[in-house]
């Protein structure tokens, strides 16, 4: 007996999903502003560097580092997600692209990507595309730097993903050079993130 294909705006995988979501503006992992991890993260670096947030939503953290000057390009696959970055950004100098992660391409190196509930907004049979891509775009001595929602929760989103299968995932391209607790995480993922940053072997 075949499985029934659920129509698009019950599949995470799916723009319409995210649509559906921002629509309605049922948005739980919006923290609405920075987080600190991050906010610290890029003040200590000493040059901008070219930055990827993919599944960027409401893009909040693309507009901190397009105001220091970073090149940045926020890219997500849902219509409406980006409608909600445009006005968050305003006239913020942000690349913002709809386009799929999976089949994007930048035109210039990137020196970071940043993570921040995309991939666990992910269902688990795009888990090893997700790890395949992140070391292709990286070039060696780029970074891989965000929130991982570490846990084992397989009905999502959120999907938890286990310290061992995020290792799976990364540890053949990236070495891992950070890694702390998380204080001011979005009710959804209290207690059970973490701060990480993974640089590209």
């Amino acid at each position: 007996m075949s499985e029934t294909i659920k129509p698009p705006e019950q599949r995470p995988e799916h723009p319409d999903f995210w649509c559906k979501r921002f629509g309605e503006g049922v948005t739980p992992w919006d923290a609405g502003k920075v987080p600190v991890a991050f906010a610290d993260f890029v003040g200590a670096q000493t040059t901008p560097l070219n930055t990827l947030i993919p599944g960027c939503g409401s893009a909040w953290e693309a507009a901190h580092l397009a105001e220091l000057g970073w090149p940045v390009t926020a890219l997500d696959f849902s219509p409406l997600a980006i409608e909600k970055a445009r006005e968050v950004l305003g006239d913020s100098p942000v690349k913002l692209v709809c386009a799929d992660f999976f089949t994007f391409a930048p035109r210039q190196p990137l020196d970071l990507i940043y993570e921040r509930a995309f991939l666990c907004a992910l269902p688990r049979k795009l888990w090893a595309d997700w790890g395949k891509q992140v070391a292709e775009l990286l070039p060696s001595g780029a970074r891989l730097a965000g929130f991982f929602f570490l846990c084992d929760q397989p009905k999502g989103p959120p999907f938890g993903i286990l310290p061992a299968q995020l290792d799976e995932l990364l540890r053949p391209n990236f070495e891992l050079i950070e890694d702390k607790p998380v204080a001011d995480s979005v009710p959804v993922f209290a207690g059970r993130e973490r701060w990480q940053v993974w640089r590209r072997r």
